[in-house]
């Protein structure tokens, strides 16, 4: 069996929340190739720079936190011609985590004065244990 490993996809929240609905991962405007790389249980963290797709509304932070669960790449029509790949996923109860606080325990982010370099590919891999550290404050505490 293969390692686990741990990846980020970028993705405005309106995005996420949508794939967060229909418990799927769409990466880099529907590209296959990001999805491919990934394995069954591997983790997925969103990262969502903006509130909307097409707005300007700043966010920042981490908002979906999931596992694959689908061996297949597969393809949906969503139509207008749009017909993108995804990849099953299993998604958990979370809150947002804005990154600006997470950025100095960040090891996947060397230079922290131009901490957003690595979220401009859209996809990438992060070591477990930033995964882990970003997970911990995604986590909603009990009883709130």
């Amino acid at each position: 069996m293969n390692e686990t490993r741990y990846w980020v996809i970028v993705a405005s929240k309106n995005h996420v929340q949508n794939g967060v609905r229909f418990g799927i991962a769409q990466a880099n405007h529907g590209k296959a190739a990001p999805l491919k790389r990934m394995q069954v249980g591997d983790g997925i963290l969103y990262y969502s720079p903006k509130v909307e797709f097409e707005g300007s509304e700043k966010l920042q932070a981490f908002t979906a936190i999931g596992q694959v669960t689908g061996n297949e790449v597969y393809q949906f029509d969503m139509g207008g011609g749009f017909i993108p790949y995804r990849r099953d996923v299993k998604y958990f109860e979370c809150q947002d985590a804005p990154i600006q606080e997470l950025i100095p325990a960040l090891t996947f982010i060397e230079n922290k004065q131009s901490w957003g370099y690595h979220f401009r590919f859209g996809f990438f891999e992060i070591p477990k244990t930033d995964f882990d550290l970003i997970a911990s404050q995604m986590a909603i505490e009990k009883g709130k």
